[in-house]
């Protein structure tokens, strides 16, 4: 995607969907591995503006879906909404927003900057990841949600 006026630098995703894998069974996404388990939403959205950096997210019970915790959030207590640029090509670019709590109900919500963004950003993903602040360094930035249903511009 190309941002050649206002309009066509934005772009939203409608839906957050949680990542649906087996136990122990990774889902990269650009390269980008998944939970070890899978989660579930209950809904979300996301949207950015690919011209001024503007991003915000909001994700509302985004729980385990399996295992001795499901229903819950487990032992993750914060995350971060992340943007991919260029997916599967040399000029992936990957930001990210600052950390956010996770309720335990599993409700995340940012509206904020993120920098760096290039001039060109096609097939933009969205991802929540596990915060960097959880201690197990293994864990820290694996995706546990992703946007759907992206639109863009006046869509």
């Amino acid at each position: 995607m190309f941002a050649h006026d206002a309009d066509d630098a934005l772009v939203s995703w409608r839906q957050i969907v949680g990542v649906i894998t087996a136990p122990h069974v990774d889902n990269p996404v650009a390269g980008i591995s998944a939970g070890t388990l899978p989660w579930s939403t209950r809904e979300g959205h996301a949207h950015v503006n690919l011209q001024t950096g503007e991003i915000g997210f909001e994700v509302r019970g985004l729980v385990l879906n399996g295992g001795n915790a499901s229903g819950t959030t487990g032992p993750i207590r914060t995350v971060t909404g992340t943007l991919v640029c260029n997916p599967g090509t040399n000029g992936r670019l990957v930001l990210n927003t600052a950390e956010v709590n996770l309720s335990s109900e599993g409700n995340a919500h940012f509206h904020g900057q993120i920098d760096g963004l290039p001039n060109s950003c096609a097939g933009p993903l969205f991802l929540v990841r596990i915060g960097p602040s959880f201690p197990v360094a293994a864990a820290v930035g694996r995706w546990l949600a992703t946007g759907a249903v992206r639109v863009s511009g006046s869509e």
